[in-house]
Formats: structure tokens, C-alpha cells, sequence
């Protein structure tokens, strides 16, 4: 990691999350708008695939998949999302995001991942706990068994972004997309791939609240390579 881009733990992202929309009114819907774009962006310009398999957790991780998602069936490419909980588990935002894709005819399954040329994994963000169970472990499983490259959208499903520690199971990325800044658990991960960091609109002041000066890090592209 360039030394002129610091590292946040678990603690810090999600203080750094409740600056955004407590203190300065970015709701959540923005940041999850602009992660899942730039994810589809990352996506194209890496893999150019036909057709993806986006792999969506019920939290905010999966929200941000689901915006993939959406972008990705605009830009032409045969999308199929497999949720790793029933519809109903999904609330929020995500499940506004969900009924947009049902409103789209983007084909949407539950627990049954397709064959895609990329597979594109938002199952679990920053907030693990334990090893990855049931459909979700499932999931990851046939992730890693793919043939197809994976893309993880801020961490590898099962990786602790503070520790790096992975669980059992824990997706293998051949590329992750981290948000904000990167997490210092993926630094030099194996399972975490080509790091790309992505813009979400937090302003550089926010991370003066842990001493950090980060200045215009995305002044010539919304995604960058760490």
C-alpha cells in the first residue's frame, strides 16, 4: 500500500460511516449508489465479461452488489443474483434495491448461483462474525470453485478487515474493490487479490477525526489501484 494512503480498522469504517450520514446528511442510499457503480465500472474495465454471476448478502455489502448489479444489466451484460437469504430477510435499504432489479426483470434466485463468466461476491462486508454458514458458506464455496474469476466487492467474504485473519470458508478474489480506504486486514492478504480502492464521496475531512491528511486521492478516477 502507498504510504500516502493510510489504513482503517473495522472500528474506524464504521465510525467513519456514521460521520457520513449523521453528521453530515450523506445517507446510505448515496454510498451504496456509489460503490455498486464504480463496481460495475471495476468490473467491466478488469474482466469485459458477458455475463455475471453477483453473489448478495441482506446487509449493505449486498445492497452495494445489488447496485452492481443493476448497472451491469444496463451496460448489456447478462446478470443473475443469487441472494444468500430468502427475499423477505432482505430490509432497508437493500430491499429497495432488490425490488428495483425485480421491477428491471433482472433474473434474481435464492441460495442457486449460475455459471457466469464473473463471478462478482457481496456476501459479507466489513462486519464478520464467525465462520460464514449455511447458504452463504455454500456460496462461497462454489465461488472458489469456479472457474470464472471473482471480484469482491470491499473485503473477501470471509476475511476480517481489522486482523486479515480468514474464516472457513472465505472467498479467494482474483480482484477486491475496498471502499473509502483501504482496510488493513487486506493488506497483503492472499485471498484479497488485485486491491483497488473506490470512491464513495467521503470528504477528506472526515478522516482528519483519526489524524489522517488523505488529500484528493481520486483526482483523476473514481477507482484506483492500491
Amino acid at each position: 500500500m502507498s504510504n500516502s494512503i493510510p489504513g482503517l480498522t473495522e472500528e474506524q469504517m464504521r465510525e467513519v460511516d456514521r460521520i457520513m450520514i449523521e453528521d453530515l446528511g450523506i445517507e446510505l442510499m448515496q454510498m451504496m449508489e456509489n460503490a455498486g457503480r464504480n463496481l460495475a465500472e471495476l468490473a467491466l474495465r478488469l474482466f469485459n465479461a458477458a455475463s455475471a454471476a453477483v453473489l448478495v448478502g441482506p446487509g449493505g455489502n449486498g445492497g452495494g452488489g445489488l447496485v452492481a448489479a443493476r448497472h451491469l444489466a444496463n451496460r448489456g451484460v447478462a446478470v443473475q443474483v443469487t441472494l444468500s437469504r430468502p427475499w423477505p430477510e432482505f430490509a432497508g435499504v437493500p430491499a429497495h434495491q432488490l425490488a428495483i432489479l425485480e421491477r428491471m426483470g433482472v433474473s434474481v434466485a435464492h441460495g442457486e448461483a449460475a455459471d457466469a463468466d464473473l463471478v462478482i461476491d457481496a456476501l459479507i462486508g466489513y462486519s464478520l462474525r464467525g465462520d460464514p454458514r449455511g447458504t452463504t458458506r455454500d456460496l462461497i464455496g462454489r465461488a472458489n470453485d469456479a472457474e470464472a474469476p471473482v471480484l469482491s466487492l470491499d473485503t473477501p467474504s470471509g476475511l476480517n478487515v481489522t486482523t486479515g485473519e480468514a474464516a472457513t470458508p472465505c472467498i479467494r478474489a482474483t480482484a477486491t474493490m475496498t471502499l473509502a480506504l483501504p482496510k488493513i486486514g487486506l493488506i497483503g492478504a492472499p485471498q484479497v487479490g488485485e486491491l483497488w480502492l473506490a470512491d464513495i464521496s467521503v470528504p477528506p475531512s472526515v478522516y482528519r477525526v483519526f489524524g489522517f491528511e488523505v488529500g484528493n486521492l481520486f483526482a483523476e478516477d473514481t477507482i484506483i489501484r492500491v
